[in-house]
């Protein structure tokens, strides 16, 4: 029996370490695997990083919104069902372009990003009225739902809103803090719904329509916490000539609206400046990076500008470099800086540099020596005041 076990876990152990063994030979050849068309990769990349593309993608989801709008109203989709057919075919073309051309571009990061999955399921929900017409027909009873579900397509604009995905991003963080809240507004609403059907939802000379369950009871207090109709609620209970209706009112109305529901206000508030802050932070980092690029770009310009101009000192011996300079100068944009980090380069400026910083360090050693010599007199000085003092004190002493 023992040697069954022992088989057993034997085989166990050698299964898994096979499929550790294959496992990590696949993602090392997936690692090591390079694409052939690195060049238009990146030039899909480019197209789908471009700002023209993100408006194109902005004005289609926006058209196909325009266009659900009119589609609601029967005698429009009446008139313009072949316009209506011909926009769907381009909306939905657009769409999948879309999907292809990202799912292309890096087929394997795609999935991580909670947006892209967004995308993903916007588009299933778009083939799924398709789906339904030719598998059950066009008289299928939740077709109409399909039809209904296709509002979500307004979704896409998150992925191009920069400002909607921070708020996102706010209320994702408050979830935690959000669901606390909730929780003791659910306790609250309890020990009161408790209490309300114990005071008013009785029998005999209780109000049955709003506190004889529960769940009516429920459903009042939720009235109340928003505050719609309380005061309807309110004269049928004085109607009935119930005890301390009015001191239950105002204390849930109290506790639930203004103490509950501003601090859902405040906490939504909160996260919500944090995460607007963190989104200026950001879009002041990425105007730094475009920046710097654009400034890369210019100082790559102009040291190319630079160098043609060293060589044609050397091959015109006539000209000076002064003069190359100034022309060079001439041929700069008035938004262009004047950028020298060729000249840091060059053997005379480094040997100019390094003797300036020599002259700079013996100043500094011989400003150094003046201060101690300063404050050496000073001391001095301040030695001596006592023995003036003292002797001018004696002096007038004798003279008395």
């Amino acid at each position: 029996m023992s040697q069954h076990f022992y088989h057993q876990d034997h085989a166990r152990i050698l299964s898994n370490s096979l499929l550790e063994n294959a496992s990590h030979m696949f993602y090392e050849k997936l690692w090591k695997f390079q694409r052939k068309d690195t060049q238009f990769q990146a030039f899909v990349k480019k197209v789908i990083m471009s700002h023209l593309f993100k408006i194109i993608m902005i004005s289609t989801i926006s058209m196909n919104a325009f266009f659900m709008v009119l589609w609601t109203d029967y005698k429009t989709r009446y008139n313009l069902f072949r316009l209506f057919e011909v926009s769907e075919l381009i909306f939905v073309s657009i769409y999948s372009s879309e999907f292809c051309m990202k799912l292309y571009v890096d087929p394997i990061s795609y999935w991580k990003d909670g947006y892209n999955l967004l995308d993903v399921v916007i588009i299933i929900i778009i083939f799924i009225p398709y789906s339904l017409r030719k598998i059950k027909g066009k008289h299928y009873p939740y077709l109409n739902i399909a039809d209904g579900v296709q509002s979500l397509r307004i979704l896409k604009l998150i992925t191009y809103s920069r400002g909607i995905r921070t708020l996102i991003t706010a209320m994702g963080q408050t979830a935690y803090t959000v669901a606390s809240v909730l929780i003791l507004f659910f306790v609250l609403m309890y020990i009161f719904a408790i209490l309300g059907f114990c005071l008013f939802g009785l029998p005999e000379g209780g109000d049955m329509n709003n506190w004889g369950n529960l769940a009516l009871a429920f459903f009042t207090l939720f009235s109340l916490a928003t505050v719609d109709g309380w005061t309807d609620l309110q004269e049928q209970l004085d109607a009935r000539n119930l005890i301390l209706s009015r001191s239950f009112t105002i204390i849930f109305i109290l506790l639930a609206s203004f103490v509950f529901l501003s601090m859902f206000v405040g906490v939504m508030i909160i996260h919500t400046e944090d995460s607007i802050k963190k989104f200026e932070r950001e879009l002041m980092l990425e105007r730094r990076m475009n920046l710097m690029e654009e400034k890369q770009v210019i100082l790559k310009r102009q040291q190319e500008e630079v160098s043609k101009l060293m060589q044609t000192q050397k091959d015109l011996d006539h000209k000076s470099f002064t003069e190359l300079v100034e022309k060079f100068k001439k041929t700069l944009r008035h938004t262009d800086p004047m950028v020298l980090d060729d000249f840091g380069t060059s053997l005379p400026f480094i040997d100019i540099y390094l003797s300036t910083l020599d002259n700079q360090d013996a100043t500094i050693y011989k400003l150094q020596e003046l201060y101690y010599e300063i404050v050496h007199v000073l001391s001095l000085m301040l030695e001596d005041l006592p023995q003036k003092k003292q002797s001018k004190s004696s002096e007038k002493v004798d003279e008395k």
